[in-house]
């Protein structure tokens, strides 16, 4: 069997080519810095459309609370550029140098314990993977393992989500609160906030997303990707084979939040902050949205319905910023009541069947012109 049936169909690898193509080089050459770096913004969201893709889409998980996820990366990816930025010369003004500056206005006289392993970047980058994972465990062990889903895993999560933002917001000493972590400026000595760090740093972005895409492809084509498959239609069917459906559930959801994980950290190395701005309910829906546009069962849909949504919502709000939530809330409701697939969908069912007729009738044509041009 070749290796483009078992991984990718043809059609598959053409898609994964000109989605390469936009992410790597189109985009880079057509856009200024400043518009790219805007773009690996948009692409740091792609990651919790992709997650969502294999939670949602293949699993049926509806997860209202990906944001959770997503801030934790970012705010992993925060900790460590904040202490480093954050080194007594640069501090020796505070009452307390060497201590990131917020905790100094909070009166903070030394960093606390769960900070220290930050100094690291080598643990850095496994927690950023392992805290979300772990915390993703928790959550989906105790509702999975108890049955709950449906409507009211969704509601628990969106409720986590919340309690998530009160929490980073009131532990103001620890976390800074509603203004997040900001001012990073370096990652191991690399200046961030030049040009050309945004220009590679958008190429990192773009590189590991396409790895994630690889990476969902091989969970969606395995044996495991079709229970999960078979789990969303026919749930008790799966049951009553002998599989644990609750390890499935509990698996996919700790995926879909590294995934989501990743993108926050991404998010705050382009950005330069994090902020329980990105953790609540409204981005968490958001998120939900980008894949639903998209189409959720279609991994090149959520990456492209992520950059869409996120490009219209720019420049939307940026006319109208008071009626974006109302332009979101019809969008979703549009996709729901319209195109229930998103726009992978809309092509399949439309654009996809008229392309074929043409080719065919092309096809036929061709001989017939042919046969005519040899008899004259």
């Amino acid at each position: 069997m070749k290796f483009e049936s078992i991984f990718f169909s043809k059609q598959g690898w053409i898609s994964f080519a000109i989605l390469a193509a936009i992410l790597l080089i189109v985009l880079p050459l057509s856009v200024d810095v400043f518009r790219l770096n805007l773009i690996g913004k948009y692409l740091t969201y792609a990651f919790v459309a992709l997650g969502l893709v294999l939670c949602w889409g293949m699993g049926g998980i509806l997860s209202l609370g990906q944001g959770i996820f997503f801030g934790l990366g970012g705010y992993c990816m925060a900790m460590f550029l904040k202490l480093e930025a954050s080194t007594p010369e640069a501090t020796k003004i505070q009452s307390t140098p060497g201590i990131p500056d917020f905790m100094d206005w909070n009166q903070l006289t030394e960093l606390p314990f769960w900070w220290q392993p930050f100094h690291s970047f080598a643990f850095t980058l496994v927690a950023i993977i392992a805290v979300p994972a772990l915390f993703a465990f928790v959550i989906a062990a105790a509702m999975f393992k108890r049955r709950v889903g449906g409507v009211y895993f969704a509601i628990i999560t969106q409720a986590i989500a919340a309690i998530m933002t009160i929490l980073i917001i009131g532990q103001q000493g620890y976390t800074g609160g509603v203004n997040g972590i900001t001012d990073l400026r370096t990652l191991l000595g690399w200046d961030i906030r030049t040009d050309d760090a945004k220009l590679l740093l958008y190429f990192a972005c773009a590189l590991a997303l396409l790895l994630c895409v690889l990476l969902a492809q091989g969970v969606k084509i395995s044996k495991f990707g079709r229970l999960l498959v078979a789990m969303r239609d026919r749930e008790d069917r799966v049951r009553f084979s002998g599989y644990d459906v609750s390890n499935f559930k509990i698996f996919i959801f700790c995926l879909a939040a590294a995934f989501s994980a990743i993108g926050g950290a991404m998010f705050t190395l382009q950005v330069g902050f994090m902020s329980p701005s990105f953790v609540g309910i409204v981005p968490s829906i958001e998120m939900v949205i980008f894949c639903a546009v998209g189409g959720r069962l279609s991994l090149f849909g959520a990456v492209y319905g992520a950059l869409i949504v996120n490009a219209a919502k720019t420049s939307f709000s940026e006319s109208f910023p008071e009626l974006w939530l109302f332009a979101m809330g019809g969008l979703f409701i549009a996709v729901v009541m319209a195109f229930p697939n998103g726009l992978v969908g809309l092509y399949r069912e439309h654009v996809e069947p008229l392309i074929r007729r043409l080719s065919k009738r092309t096809a036929t044509t061709q001989p017939i012109q042919a046969a005519a041009g040899s008899a004259n």
